[in-house]
């Protein structure tokens, strides 16, 4: 359901065959989303998405957190 691809956002962890990053689910989930609201948000998604996306982030936790580091800094 997770995949890295070389070239596709970076080569950042994403869903399944979606350009859908896992550090911009949990950081948005972080904020206060909530999963209705990601998949009304991101149609192509499934609550199975949803939670693999936060399997992913509880096995990767740092990754996932310097990405979202990475990218607020940039927003600056």
């Amino acid at each position: 359901m997770i995949r890295k691809t070389p070239g596709v956002m970076g080569g950042a962890a994403c869903i399944r065959q979606t350009r859908i990053s896992v550090w911009i689910l949990v950081s948005l989930s972080q904020q206060g989303v909530d999963e209705a609201e990601l998949m009304e948000d991101y149609p192509n998604l499934t609550l199975l998405d949803l939670w693999a996306a936060q399997t992913y982030y509880k096995a990767n936790r740092q990754e996932i957190d310097d990405l979202i580091i990475w990218h607020n800094s940039e927003d600056e």
